[in-house]
């Protein structure tokens, strides 16, 4: 018979502990010491980045133009992954080395990606990209190609970012270019515009914060993602979230949550600044979304109130919408659209399998 008193679980870890340490060896004990070492020479590296980057933030604000010239190899880049900075892309060389001054004096300037070194004689001063900026609102206005535009856009962004132009303007031209790229339906430069203006209010630096934050609270509803949305709504200020437009993607949020279809439709329509541009990418879903629930509690709904409710301008926009998502079960199919009447118990299989196949998954083009 074992007479061995039996040890409890944490006595047992304990002792096994215990062994572990008494077998570590001088060699070991050395490893150890390096390894703490290296971490704190780590640390300490990341804390005189972080000391530098401010640094450089300061005097960019002072100097709204180029004359802070910084060439510093271990400067890190304020804008994250962005296709205006070298770190988006391993094969193009790090532009905080070669910091310039440009000297080109032409307003307009194709975009090309730089593989090498820049030179000043490709990139425009400050001066003259402040006068880019406002031939560029100009030539919107004229109604020219966005394309067209959109490449000016890119080239214009590039020299700021060559030239580590961070301030006041360089966030009025992300902001611009936001807005034409939403208004064009261009998600993909929109999203980057965004990413780059987080950073920049992050900073610091003044600009339309507000209007922006309600637009990415827009976008993550866009998205679905509830958790970042969460994340981000509780960080807003007092001051943000007394701002008209955030105070109205707040309650598109909680329209969305509570499945109060009649309250999201009506702000649609009175949505500020150009939050409906982002609407406009998520509200067909929400049309399905809410006829799903119309046609369990109705047996047949007719065309001027599926156009009311949803938010079409007229019966024929309701009509071909319905057209077009196989939902055209009318119980009167000849009648003119003011008197047509869906049939809900013919309608409601088809919704469950649309929302399926074509709603469930969200796929947000240039999302970062």
């Amino acid at each position: 018979r074992n007479d061995t008193p039996q040890l409890s679980k944490k006595a047992k870890k304990a002792a096994a502990q215990k062994h572990a340490n008494a077998g570590l060896d001088f060699g070991d004990q050395a490893a150890l010491s390096r390894r703490a070492e290296r971490f704190q020479r780590e640390h300490e590296l990341e804390r005189q980045k972080s000391t530098r980057g401010q640094a450089s933030l300061q005097a960019n604000n002072q100097n709204a133009h180029l004359l802070n010239r910084i060439s510093r190899a271990d400067s890190p880049s304020v804008f994250g992954t962005n296709p205006d900075d070298p770190e988006a892309d391993p094969n193009v060389l790090d532009w905080d080395k070669y910091t310039i001054v440009g000297t080109n004096q032409e307003l307009f300037k194709d975009y090309l990606r730089l593989t090498s070194e820049p030179k000043p004689e490709t990139i425009r001063p400050y001066p003259v990209l402040q006068q880019t900026l406002v031939e560029l609102k100009k030539r919107w206005r004229e109604k020219v190609s966005y394309n067209w535009i959109c490449n000016q856009f890119k080239s214009l962004r590039q020299d700021l970012t060559v030239q580590r132009i961070k301030n006041e303007f360089t966030a009025q031209v992300y902001e611009i270019h936001a807005r034409m790229a939403l208004e064009s339906s261009d998600m993909v430069e929109y999203n980057q515009c965004q990413a780059t203006l987080k950073n920049l209010y992050d900073l610091g630096i003044p600009g339309k914060h507000e209007e922006f934050t309600a637009y990415r609270i827009l976008m993550l509803l866009h998205g679905r993602n509830k958790s970042e949305l969460n994340l981000y709504v509780g960080t807003l200020t007092p001051r943000q979230k007394r701002d008209p437009a955030v105070q109205h993607a707040l309650q598109v949020q909680r329209a969305l949550s509570m499945g109060n279809y009649h309250a999201l439709f009506e702000m649609y329509w009175n949505a500020p600044n150009m939050g409906a541009y982002i609407m406009d990418h998520f509200i067909d879903r929400e049309r399905i979304r809410a006829l799903m629930t119309m046609t369990k509690a109705y047996r047949t709904l007719s065309l001027p109130f599926i156009q009311s409710e949803l938010g079409f301008e007229t019966a024929t926009e309701a009509r071909e919408f319905l057209s077009t998502h196989g939902l055209a079960f009318f119980t009167n199919p000849n009648a003119p659209d003011r008197e047509k009447t869906v049939d809900c118990k013919s309608a409601a299989p088809q919704l469950a399998q649309i929302y399926e196949e074509k709603y469930r998954r969200v796929g947000i083009k240039g999302a970062i």
